[in-house]
Formats: C-alpha cells, sequence, structure tokens
C-alpha cells in the first residue's frame, strides 16, 4: 500500500530546479526525495518509492501528487527555496529606563525561542572578547567618549546575521534608539514584525529607579519598596548607582522621549503600546495575545498559497 510522506515547507517557484525520487525500486532502502536548486541541495528522509507526497504550509495542504515515474521522466518542480511554516519572529522591544523590558525580554525569549540581543550587553562582550568592534570601541570608551553609531550598528548586524537569530528569530531589546539607527538597520535589511513598546508613567519609572539598590557583593539587584533586601547585612551593604538618582532620571526619560517620538515614526505601521504599569504576568499576557494574532496571521497567509 502507498505511504503519505508530509513536509512542511512552502515551495516558491524559480526555473531550474528539481524535485524528483532517486530509485525507481520500491524497496529500496536507499530511495532519497531530493531539491536541486542554484542555493542548496539537502537530502530529505527517506521515503518509499510510490509515496503519495503533499506539501504543507502548517496544516494547511498546498499541493499533492502520487509519484512512480521513472527516473527519465520524473516531474520537475520549480523552487526558490523552502521556509518553515511558522517564520522566526522578528521583535523589537522598547521603552524607558525600568520600564521592564529586561523582564519581558525573557518571557517572550522563553516561550518562542527568538534569541534576545540587548545592544549593551553586546557592545560589553565585544570589549571583553577583544574583538575588532570590540577593541574600537574600547578606545572611544576609555576616553569617555560615546562609541558612534557605524561601531554599535555594524556590531548588532554581525549578531542579527548569526545562524541562531536566523534560524530562531531575533528579540532587539531597546535599540534602536534613533532614527539614524533605525534607517541603517534598514539598508542592511532588517525589518522587525513586530514593534513593542511599553507603556509607564514617569512617576512610576522614576520611583522604580531611585529605589533600585545594587549588592555589591552578590550583584544583584534590589528595590527598597518592591523587592527589599532578605536581611539587615545585605541591606547594609547596598548601593545606589550614580544615574538614579531623581534629577539624573527625569533627564534620562525626557531624552528617551524625545528619540522615542522618532523611532516609532519608521514603526508606526507594526507598533503595539502595551500597559507597563501591571504585574509582569499581566504585561507578558499582553504581548503574547499580540505575538500569538500575528503568527495566526502569517499562517492564514501560507495556507492561501497554491501550487
Amino acid at each position: 500500500m502507498a505511504s503519505t510522506v508530509h513536509f512542511n515547507f512552502v515551495v516558491v517557484t524559480q526555473p531550474c530546479a528539481s524535485l524528483y525520487t532517486s530509485s525507481s525500486s520500491s524497496s529500496s532502502s536507499n530511495s532519497k526525495l531530493k531539491l536541486h536548486n542554484p542555493f542548496s541541495s539537502p537530502s530529505f528522509p527517506l521515503i518509499p518509492h510510490k509515496s503519495s507526497i503533499s506539501l504543507r504550509s502548517n496544516r494547511t495542504l498546498l499541493c499533492s501528487g502520487y509519484g512512480n515515474p521513472p527516473l527519465s521522466k520524473a516531474p520537475h518542480f520549480r523552487v526558490v527555496g523552502l521556509a518553515k511554516a511558522e517564520p522566526p519572529l522578528k521583535v523589537m522591544i522598547s521603552g524607558a529606563p525600568a520600564s521592564g523590558k529586561g523582564t519581558q525580554c525573557e518571557l517572550i525569549k522563553n516561550k518562542y525561542g527568538a534569541v534576545h540581543i540587548a545592544a549593551g550587553d553586546l557592545l560589553r562582550a565585544e570589549v571583553a572578547e577583544g574583538s575588532e568592534n570590540g577593541k574600537r570601541a574600547k578606545e572611544y570608551m576609555e576616553k569617555g567618549q560615546l562609541v558612534p553609531n557605524e561601531i554599535l550598528v555594524k556590531m548588532v548586524k554581525e549578531r542579527l546575521l548569526r545562524p541562531d537569530s536566523l534560524e530562531n528569530g531575533w528579540l532587539l531589546d531597546g535599540y534602536p534608539r534613533s532614527t539614524s539607527q533605525a534607517a541603517a538597520l534598514q539598508e542592511f535589511g532588517f525589518q522587525p514584525d513586530i514593534f513593542i513598546l511599553l507603556e509607564v508613567p514617569e512617576e512610576v519609572l522614576v520611583e522604580r529607579v531611585v529605589g533600585r539598590r545594587l549588592d555589591p557583593v552578590t550583584g544583584k539587584i534590589y528595590h527598597l519598596k518592591y523587592s527589599p533586601p532578605e536581611t539587615e547585612e545585605i541591606a547594609a551593604r547596598l548601593t545606589q548607582r550614580f544615574d538614579d538618582t531623581e534629577e539624573k532620571v527625569k533627564l534620562r526619560l525626557h531624552t528617551h522621549h524625545q528619540n522615542m517620538e522618532a523611532v516609532l515614526s519608521i514603526y508606526e505601521d507594526i507598533t503595539i503600546k502595551v500597559n507597563g504599569n501591571a504585574p509582569k504576568e499581566e504585561v507578558f499576557a499582553q504581548i503574547d495575545t499580540a505575538l500569538a494574532k500575528l503568527l495566526e496571521q502569517r499562517n492564514a497567509n501560507l495556507g492561501s498559497l497554491t501550487c
């Protein structure tokens, strides 16, 4: 009896490619379905001859066929490439200092598998590794100067092009922060599927920042109101960052809002605004709903393709 084989891939047409079974023997254990095109030649899992082959996007049938042709008369499919039924997510998330980006990024990464990329962490890692970009950045940092956009953009670009980002998708945290950074990313071809903006009232942000304290021994961050230290011994050694004062945080917020207005004008059509002044579970529920809807729309669009 003929068997049925399903592939969760989308096939798009272009000349110079063929799809065929490599053996005409129905009992051959070496019978494979192979794809030949100008870009790649992956071998698919073993498929018995006399198989009904169907190509599907998620659970939607795109095309099917029952095959028992001689090799010389094998059917030819014109193929550009193959894409998974649910393409990797490309997400940008932004918010003011203390808006909860780090917490939400962790939750998004855990559920959707996207690679979390924070420009600040990336910069520090490159400097620590002593990469070419890191060495250039260190020269400016040692002089107390800001790292030029061209260096930072190059770091982000190279990280977005790594295999894990291409395969699993990416979650760009707090970047871009200016129109020039956004424009540079667009020039390199990086366009997010969605831009998430966490909105929190300024007075709440100021309270969150001013109440933060650092344990110099463990590196753990506490908050005097929302996450107080466990013991008096820990409380006695806590320190406050020099820029976590009310005056300085208000200046940072003013700068953030100015830059964000310009960035949002670029991503206006794909921006969702999330109420960040809520428990982290409720904030994530808003984000999760938006991402799930995005994937649902994608699958519906893929399902409408026909051979």
